[in-house]
């Protein structure tokens, strides 16, 4: 496809990117905190550090996987942590170690963790204390040989640190009991790490940065092999794109979505550090009345979220008296924003609500609006720089503009591939080069992208990919379910829940049983917020369920 949309870029945004301006994230990353070494770089529960306090934390970390533990090149080093100060030190440091980062969800259950550190071969983890007891249900079925434990206040500094870890333990006893025998804690790491300087490692193109776990567009989660070149690429496509809006050195940005998912680790911690900004992280964004009083404590210039915490923020009466006259920036990805929920924000905060498009294969930046834009448009918005698309039929040919079918997506951003998983990788990553998304998309005649369908059967449940072959491979495993379809259905809370329909073989067979089964295998958001039970389910001639049925007459009820 031609590039139409071209001529829709601000003025200023250049139309491609040079990726070979940095070899690695890391010399994106060390030429940032040499630049800004005494500016704030990140903020959590009113402590502040500087770039040079990021640099050289990051560095203690690095020279502890290489000295200490002795990682090598390539090492895949598990972090399961909310937002928390240790986030980007353990990162950041993994990364200059020349080692890769596998992103874990904290709420993760045994089998979901147990599943992602033996697929991506971890032998070494970063985890918060809060979440210990789950990696001890199952490392003696992983391959992890290193565990080191944090604990929220870590590096909070005396005498904040000693009362809030504190308070999380005994007060608000937020810490199940847990056991990891020849665990080191993160403070330990770090000073054995001080010792001696970390090694800088001649990181390339090629090396991997993140497996960064997905459904991807199809099955069970897969580690998508990001590089540092595609790290590299959508730091500066982005970077490009917010370039007429940021200023160097100047910017705040709030850090409310997990920085384990690839909107915020992206977006907010590689793309703001790499200008300078300071990273107000937000460990709980659940707390909307907390999360408000956070807001009110800087002079914010810029946020991104997912649509269902816009809409939480702006339904508490506290989020009005937020002073937004600094606010220039905020973008919405991760799920598809609403005009209802995009409206109120532009009226209540005097910014607009700017929808931007991604896939963990993307790195995530794949389209976005100008951030010019006046009011909500109903589009994703327009190809970074260095990007094509093309829109194609069932049978893959091009389609051209104004007709539907599926988002195919190609530039320096697009994945590797799925970790050890080749078959995988050939279903959706030609050998031209193009990203299949399993989006149904139309381009129209200024080059705007808008969704009009997903093609596969997945759910997005706040900004999250739910696979039903995963829910009903659980829910199959109950005994007293005879046969399982999961589909997902319309909330005005997280956009989509899960329901499930169960044939029952045990009559005596409950909605709660089922329930409480899932709450023991999954994931909070992925279990289901429905149960009904069938007496058969609709079904192919072959004998395949057919779940757009169930969704069909869902929605006509």
């Amino acid at each position: 496809m031609d590039k139409i949309w071209l001529s829709q870029y601000q003025a200023g945004v250049a139309h491609e990117i040079d990726v070979d301006a940095f070899r690695s994230a890391v010399d994106v990353f060390e030429r940032s905190v040499a630049k800004f070494r005494d500016r704030p770089a990140l903020a959590n529960m009113d402590k502040v550090l500087s770039y040079g306090e990021l640099d050289a934390l990051s560095g203690h970390f690095a020279a502890y996987l290489q000295h200490t533990l002795k990682l090598p090149r390539g090492a895949r080093v598990a972090v399961m942590m909310p937002n928390l100060l240790q986030y980007p030190v353990a990162v950041f440091g993994t990364l200059r170690a020349g080692c890769t980062v596998v992103n874990v969800n904290p709420l993760y259950t045994p089998r979901e963790l147990e599943h992602q550190l033996n697929d991506a071969g971890a032998e070494t983890i970063v985890i918060l204390e809060n979440f210990a007891g789950v990696l001890q249900q199952v490392l003696p079925r992983t391959q992890v040989k290193n565990v080191i434990v944090t604990a929220i206040g870590d590096l909070l500094g005396f005498p904040k640190s000693a009362i809030v870890n504190f308070v999380v333990r005994r007060v608000k006893k937020m810490v199940p009991p847990w056991n990891l025998p020849g665990h080191t804690r993160f403070n330990d790491a770090l000073a054995l790490g001080q010792r001696r300087p970390h090694e800088r490692v001649a990181l390339d193109h090629d090396d991997i940065a993140f497996l960064q776990y997905t459904g991807g567009t199809t099955g069970v989660a897969k580690g998508a092999i990001l590089t540092h070149r595609n790290i590299v690429a959508n730091m500066l496509q982005a970077g490009e794109w917010v370039k007429p809006a940021v200023r160097e050195g100047e910017e705040i940005i709030v850090t409310a979505l997990p920085l384990y998912h690839i909107f915020s680790l992206t977006a907010n911690l590689m793309v703001f550090t790499e200008i300078g900004a300071l990273n107000v992280l937000i460990t709980n964004p659940r707390d909307i009345p907390g999360f408000i009083k956070e807001l009110k404590k800087y002079k914010v210039t810029a946020m991104t979220g997912v649509n269902t915490l816009f809409n939480a923020l702006l339904n508490h009466p506290d989020f009005k008296t937020v002073d937004f006259s600094s606010w220039r920036l905020v973008l919405g990805g991760g799920m598809a924003v609403q005009k209802a929920v995009a409206d109120k924000w532009k009226a209540t905060t005097g910014v607009t609500l700017v929808e931007a498009y991604g896939l963990t294969e993307t790195s995530p930046a794949a389209c976005i609006n100008p951030l010019d834009l006046k009011e909500y448009n109903g589009s994703i918005g327009l190809p970074v720089p260095s990007t094509e698309i093309e829109i194609r039929d069932a049978e893959g040919r091009a389609l051209p503009v104004g007709e539907a079918g599926e988002l195919f997506i190609r530039g320096p951003q697009v994945m590797k591939g799925y970790w050890k998983r080749p078959d995988e990788t050939a279903k959706v990553l030609g050998a031209d080069g193009f990203l299949a998304t399993g989006d149904m998309a139309v381009v129209d005649a200024r080059g705007f992208v808008k969704l009009v369908d997903r093609k596969k059967d997945m759910i997005l449940v706040s900004g999250f990919n739910v696979y039903p072959n995963e829910i009903e491979d659980v829910v199959a495993a109950l005994p007293g379910v005879l046969e399982v379809a999961c589909v997902g259905v319309p909330d005005e809370h997280s956009g989509e829940v899960v329901k499930v329909f169960v044939v029952r073989k045990d009559p005596a067979l409950t909605e709660r049983d089922v329930i409480e089964h899932c709450r023991k295998n999954l994931t909070g958001y992925k279990v289901p917020k429905a149960v009904e039970f069938r007496s058969e389910l609709p079904k192919t001639n072959v004998g395949k369920i057919l779940r757009r049925a169930l969704r069909d007459e869902t929605a006509k009820a």
